[in-house]
């Protein structure tokens, strides 16, 4: 699916820290844990609970995020439309890893299991 440069810009300048609150409250809302949003994020980044603070304290964007990720060789399986883009289809690989991040955190809100977010079964 193409995606506009000024969506994707949007995207690439977005600051992690700024929507981390949001991620929070969306699954804590819903009953999940952050233990287990720290979990997602790091299968799908690498990055771990003292990482992604540093990274929050930093206030680096999402391109910056994405650049010191190490992607699971998983990611690939994650499919589905999330803010009206299919996945599987985006063409700009920055925003396809922001919405990578994004389907797994709203299955982990919508009580999907753990084993199926991280493409374990």
């Amino acid at each position: 699916m193409k995606t506009t440069p000024e969506h994707n810009k949007r995207v690439a300048e977005m600051k992690f820290f700024s929507v981390w609150p949001h991620y929070v409250t969306k699954i804590e809302k819903k009953g999940r844990t952050i233990e287990e949003l720290y979990e997602v994020i790091e299968w799908l980044t690498g990055f771990d609970e003292k990482k992604i603070q540093e990274l929050i304290d930093e206030k680096v964007t999402f391109k910056t995020f994405f650049e010191r990720a190490n992607l699971n060789p998983n990611a690939h399986l994650i499919k589905g439309v999330i803010c009206g883009y299919r996945i599987e289809e985006i063409d700009n690989p920055l925003t396809q890893k922001t919405r990578y991040l994004d389907k797994l955190i709203d299955e982990l809100a919508k009580g999907r299991k753990m084993e199926k977010i991280l493409r374990e079964a």
